[in-house]
């Protein structure tokens, strides 16, 4: 199980994130059957999603963090809920590239979506300007949301391919803060603007976040432990089915005899015979 630590500053200006996403990288790479390149990928995504998620206030809330640069993994989906617990998906999880930015592109754009329970859920979409996708989340929350923000993601991994660590920061900046502040801060970072020193070092979230926020009398405020979790089920795939119509459910039904419908999440499989399609029209 993951682990997600916050703390904040003393003059409450400053808010950092940390969290150690090993168990949900690792969990990505079996489910997904991950190129190394995609699981690193994958992998950031599911660090940063689990981090942002953590930010939303109530229970139901859902965040969905998607990026589609137009590089050969296609596009890079994970959806996390307000505790961290996150699922995600590429749209191709075999893909080969040099390295992460490669492997992403930039020819596309960053999408957050957070369906908070209101009529219309909020959507914020920035220009990637490159295939770094820590990079790219801290342009969104400059120019999307005008939060000044510095965000760290990282997989290790060991000599044989596997993932050793994984985890990630993000710092937050509520203003008004003091310009001594502001230097402390900077001078920390610029100290931690790579997280893999930090995961060699096998650095506990707790001690990631109050490094960032040295000097400035950062205090843990929570922790808790987060996970991948997939919440897909036979009723929702139903609901989905439903959801394409009684002409296309018709369709189906006297087509083939048996429906299989798949998690692009888990890859857990549904399978539906003709009968039942038949009875779902009557829904």
């Amino acid at each position: 199980m993951g682990k997600i630590v916050r703390a904040l500053s003393e003059e409450g200006g400053v808010l950092c994130s940390a969290i150690d996403s090993t168990d949900m990288v690792r969990e990505t790479a079996r489910l997904h059957n991950t190129s190394p390149v995609v699981t690193a990928a994958l992998g950031r995504m599911v660090t940063a999603a689990s981090i942002m998620g953590a930010m939303l206030k109530y229970e139901g809330d859902t965040l969905t963090l998607r990026i589609n640069g137009g590089g050969p993994c296609g596009t890079l989906t994970a959806v996390a809920d307000y505790r961290g617990n996150v699922k995600c998906c590429a749209g191709d999880p075999q893909a080969v590239a040099p390295d992460v930015e490669s492997a992403v592109g930039r020819e596309g754009a960053l999408t957050v979506i957070k369906d908070m329970g209101l009529k219309e859920p909020y959507i914020g979409q920035i220009p990637l300007s490159s295939g770094n996708i820590a990079r790219g989340i801290t342009e969104y929350y400059s120019i999307s949301e005008q939060l000044p923000t510095v965000c760290a993601l990282g997989i290790l991994f060991g000599d044989g391919g596997e993932v050793k660590a994984a985890g990630g920061y993000m710092v937050q900046i509520v203003p008004p803060i003091s310009d001594e502040a502001v230097e402390l801060l900077e001078r920390n970072l610029s100290k931690m603007d790579s997280i893999q020193p930090m995961l060699e070092q096998r650095l506990d979230p707790s001690e990631i976040a109050l490094k960032a926020l040295s000097g400035l009398g950062g205090d843990i405020l929570d922790s808790w432990g987060a996970q991948y979790y997939c919440d897909c089920s036979r009723e929702r795939t139903e609901r989905v089915l439903i959801s394409l119509g009684k002409k296309e459910l018709a369709k189906l039904a006297e087509e083939q005899e048996e429906t299989e419908v798949c998690c692009h999440f888990c890859n857990k499989r549904y399978k539906f015979s003709a009968d039942e399609m038949l009875k779902l029209l009557k829904e």
